[in-house]
């Protein structure tokens, strides 16, 4: 028999996700028949997967710890981090803000050999990085190729507090964007319903395309007849929601390999060089938002109100 006692920084954690954190050699289909067939108690009842663990609950697990506690295996991935590379923009106990570079992946996965922005986070935290099993770890997603503010979740409970308020639609996220073109109202709304973006082949062969509602909002800062600098906010969060709205009404994001321009990201990237000598890219608004092939798509800004009503904003400026 293994016991478990659930502390503070895991309150509030499913026990599906629990278990697989400390059992890491159960394959998940065995846990889940654990827990079927009572082979799992939590507080000596019956229970269930999706269940919310609450501090001090007991949880007991039938079976040999040599067996079920055994090591998971090491993963050879090991890359050079500089942690010096890493800006933050605010800390404390619980949380951190980060303005994330363009072209730093934030999570480990295929095709992403060199450091990302976890291994900085968790190199810069040291042996603070992980508390209680709980790592430190991104409370939302930032595309590879997006520049800006980075919210990190130091503890479980801070994680926590972080799913509800992005899952409620109450964190407000505002958004830089150099496009192609003069814009024709200085506000607007982009109202154009998009494919969703994981639906597999056979999904779309037998039901056709699934299309979902969204909505981005945006205001020009400032413009040319070249370019516009635009900020922009989003109603609805679909993936790569506000680059795949401005390429369907004609002015794709500068910089932009997979929904932009080629021909307006070669004249941009020539407008940069300092070998042409020609005049900079920026929207009108002074300074050098363009930098080479870079996606010129950054996250402004971020706000959330706390449990206490209080507000609170983390923004960075373009670099």
């Amino acid at each position: 028999m293994i016991e478990f006692k659930v502390d503070a920084d895991s309150a509030g954690m499913r026990l599906d996700k629990f278990l697989r954190k400390k059992l890491e050699r159960v394959p998940v289909s065995h846990l889940f028949k654990m827990i079927r067939t009572k082979r799992i108690r939590v507080n000596a009842r019956r229970a269930y997967p999706d269940q919310a663990l609450q501090a001090g609950d007991a949880i007991a697990v039938r079976g040999t710890e040599e067996r079920l506690l055994a090591p998971a295996p090491s993963r050879n991935r090991s890359p050079v981090v500089d942690v010096s590379q890493l800006r933050v923009l605010l800390e404390d106990t619980w949380m951190m803000a980060i303005d994330k570079p363009s072209g730093l992946a934030v999570h480990p996965g295929s095709g992403i050999s060199g450091a990302t922005l976890v291994d900085q986070v968790r190199a810069y935290l040291g042996t603070y990085a992980v508390r209680n099993d709980f790592a430190a770890s991104p409370a939302h997603r930032l595309d590879r190729d997006t520049s800006g503010v980075v919210l990190i979740a130091k503890r479980r409970p801070a994680m926590v507090r972080f799913t509800e308020l992005f899952t409620r639609g109450q964190v407000k996220k505002h958004y830089l964007a150099l496009v192609k073109g003069k814009m024709p109202r200085l506000r607007g709304i982009i109202d154009i319903a998009l494919s969703e973006h994981q639906q597999t082949a056979a999904s779309k062969a037998q039901h056709g395309v699934k299309m979902q509602e969204a909505l981005t909002r945006y205001r020009v800062i400032g413009q040319t007849k070249e370019a516009s600098l635009l900020e922009c906010v989003i109603e609805t969060g679909r993936t790569h929601q506000i680059r795949r709205h401005l390429s369907a009404v004609g002015h794709p994001i500068a910089g932009d390999r997979k929904y932009g321009d080629f021909s307006f990201n070669r004249e941009a990237s020539m407008a940069t060089s300092p070998s042409t000598g020609r005049r900079r890219l920026d929207g009108g608004c002074g300074g050098c938002f363009y930098t080479h092939s870079k996606l010129n798509f950054h996250t402004r800004s971020m706000a959330a109100r706390s449990r206490s009503r209080r507000s609170c904003r983390v923004s960075c400026r373009k670099r």
